[in-house]
């Protein structure tokens, strides 16, 4: 078994550790991977109606909620998809061009 910290661009494929095998489950939350977006969506709370919509639909689990509202965005793992803005039915969410934290 090839240590992840072994493994470059000339590693061939059959070497590879499946990445089952590489990380315990549950690290996730340890990384930030919001540093990879190139867009950031903008929570309008004033016109946000609650309605969660957008809460399952986020790939990152980025949209906190608490006590049946849904707080501002968790910007360390939004990734900046959009899909959020996409399915939210109120002008509650707008994606701005950068990959900066608000």
């Amino acid at each position: 078994m090839i240590c992840a910290k072994d493994i470059n661009e000339r590693t061939p494929w059959q070497d590879l550790t499946p990445g089952g095998e590489i990380y315990e489950p549950g690290t996730a939350r340890a990384f930030n991977t919001g540093a990879w977006r190139t867009h950031t969506p903008v929570f309008h709370p004033e016109t946000c109606k609650h309605c969660m919509l957008c809460v399952p639909f986020c790939p990152d689990n980025a949209i906190p909620v608490k006590d049946g509202k849904r707080l501002d965005f968790n910007y360390m793992h939004c990734k900046g998809c959009g899909i959020c803005e996409n399915v939210c039915p109120f002008p509650a969410i707008t994606m701005v061009s950068g990959g900066v934290a608000r």
